[in-house]
């Protein structure tokens, strides 16, 4: 190695912070008798706090998520018995936006000055998005995945109680899987197609398609709904919603039944489209059932986030009764 190397480059202060900058790492000092810290600004500006000289451990608990406050308390005070580096993720509330901080530094007193320890924030708010986006993703096949098999069986006992013939079931059930796997790209749109709408009713004629009977049994599902367009985001949304519906009717509805119906409405209301499914015939309903799987949470936000709307449910005794409603002005996005 020549004299020029690695080995002899001596890092000055300007240098250092060149590099701090550069990671987008901010600084603090924590003196454990007074339980105040000094910050450089960037530690500031992720706080959303004006610069000063110091700041109370208090002052920043009251901006930490009070689901984190607690552990991130309990977690500061064990790093004074806690040898090692150390490292705590958790929120803090700035305005109306939630930041995800990475606190990091070495425990048991090691590297401590003067009763002074030091560390390093990190805004890592980009990263548990992801995470948080990742995990999402992965329940959602998850639970897509099982649907879809629940549905494959309830369209094959669909298809047997009106083919006549094994040649008959296979190319009546090979139509239903084919209008399954159409609706099913409604849900998630393929790159390329953003902004592209459609009409409503046709949406939802293409998505319950797999679902309706042919020969005696055809017309059991009814779709009548004002002639208005749907953009790309609503109608992936919309997609999301009649395919759970449909699921859990081919489960436990309307559609696991031989007199089964399903009329599918809507209508202007103000500012405000409502469409109404309503189930009939199925098995009568003993109990109310709680909406709390994944799917009904993962659909009641996607409709509150995307459509400023809301779904509301029924339970009758001659069947389900879903009220969608949805904010006109989001209708074409």
């Amino acid at each position: 190695m020549s004299a020029q190397g690695p080995a002899s480059l001596v890092w000055k202060p300007e240098h250092l912070r060149l590099a701090i900058d550069a990671a987008s790492v901010a600084l603090w000092s924590w003196n454990v008798d007074t339980n105040r810290l000094t910050m450089d600004e960037r530690a500031f500006s992720i706080w959303g706090l004006p610069w000063a000289e110091e700041v109370s451990f208090e002052e920043l608990s009251e901006r930490i998520h009070p689901a984190d406050r607690g552990r991130v308390r309990a977690a500061f005070t064990a790093t004074r018995s806690t040898s090692g580096p150390y490292e705590t993720d958790f929120r803090i509330l700035v305005g109306g936006d939630v930041r995800w901080i990475s606190a990091r530094g070495r425990g048991a007193d090691q590297g401590m000055v003067d009763r002074v320890m030091f560390g390093i924030f990190l805004d890592v708010t980009g990263r548990k998005q992801a995470e948080e986006a990742h995990e999402l993703l992965a329940g959602e096949m998850s639970h897509r995945v099982k649907n879809l098999l629940a549905i494959a069986a309830g369209l094959t006992h669909i298809t047997s109680r009106s083919a006549r013939t094994v040649h008959e079931m296979a190319a009546d059930l090979t139509k239903r899987l084919t209008a399954l796997g159409r609706a099913h790209d409604l849900v998630r749109p393929l790159p390329g197609q953003e902004g592209e709408a459609a009409l409503l009713g046709d949406l939802l004629s293409v998505l319950l398609a797999p679902y309706d009977d042919v020969g005696d049994f055809s017309g059991r599902i009814r779709v009548a709904v004002p002639r208005m367009g749907v953009g790309e985001k609503t109608a992936t949304v919309l997609a999301m919603v009649i395919h759970e519906l449909a699921t859990n009717s081919v489960k436990h509805g309307a559609l696991s039944s031989d007199t089964g119906m399903l009329d599918v409405t809507g209508a202007l209301d103000g500012q405000d489209v409502r469409v109404v499914w309503a189930e009939s015939g199925g098995p009568v309903v003993g109990h109310t059932p709680e909406m709390r799987g994944f799917g009904s949470k993962m659909v009641a936000r996607s409709v509150s986030d995307q459509l400023g709307g809301q779904l509301s449910y029924d339970w009758q005794a001659s069947g389900l009764v879903v009220t969608l409603r949805m904010r006109l002005d989001r209708l074409a996005a």
